[in-house]
């Protein structure tokens, strides 16, 4: 399940109608350590807050067992200080969205009128334990703040603000991934006339736009502009 009811969920069998099964802590150790064995590179979590502690509890029972990989803790970013203070320690590459700068609209289309105060109070806690981001030297992330960002058709997330937000409170060399993935999905698809202004895919000019939007702000570390050892700001072709 999830946290937030986004109506544009491209994972909405998931999130809103609970698909899975259930595990036990040590069943799901085992999977990690599974994981580990097939040589995956780090342990993703993917929008867990409401079962922070047992993550918590399934990851101390991997380390026992022989856990080496980097946990990556992958969020909506609507997530409680006291989440972010559990896991401090425990998680090394946070890999939070941000999705809407409006309250408003996030109160339409992820039922979290509050959504965006609690983002930034997430981003900021979780980069003042892990810092910006670090890689190895063949490239594969160790530690630190990457931040995801959907671009959304008609600019209906405030891509500008957001990117404001992390040049000048987070840091310049915030690691962005800006997202281009984004289509009508879940409710939006029965609902077309209700969510009109999110009923169709984001345009290539939307997502250069957005690209512009980063750049603007000095946010230089983005995918496809960016490589581990480069320090400053590539201008786009």
């Amino acid at each position: 399940m999830c946290n937030l009811r986004c109506v544009f969920c491209q994972n909405f069998d998931i999130s809103w109608q609970g698909d899975g099964e259930e595990m036990t802590a040590v069943e799901i150790a085992g999977l990690m350590l599974d994981l580990q064995e097939r040589g995956c590179h780090n342990i993703n979590f993917v929008t867990p807050e409401h079962v922070v502690p047992q993550v918590l509890e399934a990851t101390y029972q991997a380390i026992g067992m022989g856990l080496r990989l980097p946990i990556v803790y992958n969020t909506s970013a609507f997530d409680s200080l006291h989440s972010i203070e559990l896991l401090d320690g425990v998680v090394d590459i946070y890999m939070p969205d941000f999705k809407f700068w409006d309250a408003a609209t996030a109160k339409r289309l992820v039922m979290a009128e509050d959504y965006p105060k609690r983002a930034r109070r997430a981003i900021r806690a979780m980069y003042d334990q892990v810092g910006d981001l670090v890689f190895d030297e063949s490239g594969l992330a160790l530690r630190g703040l990457l931040v995801r960002h959907l671009v959304m058709p008609n600019d209906v997330a405030g891509t500008s603000q957001i990117m404001h937000f992390l040049a000048t409170e987070i840091s310049k060399d915030t690691y962005v991934n800006l997202m281009d993935q984004y289509r009508p999905a879940g409710q939006v698809l029965n609902r077309r006339k209700q969510y009109a202004e999110i009923g169709r895919t984001t345009s290539g000019k939307e997502y250069s736009a957005a690209k512009a939007m980063a750049g603007q702000e000095g946010l230089y570390r983005m995918d496809g502009c960016w490589r581990p050892g480069q320090r400053f700001p590539l201008t786009e072709p």
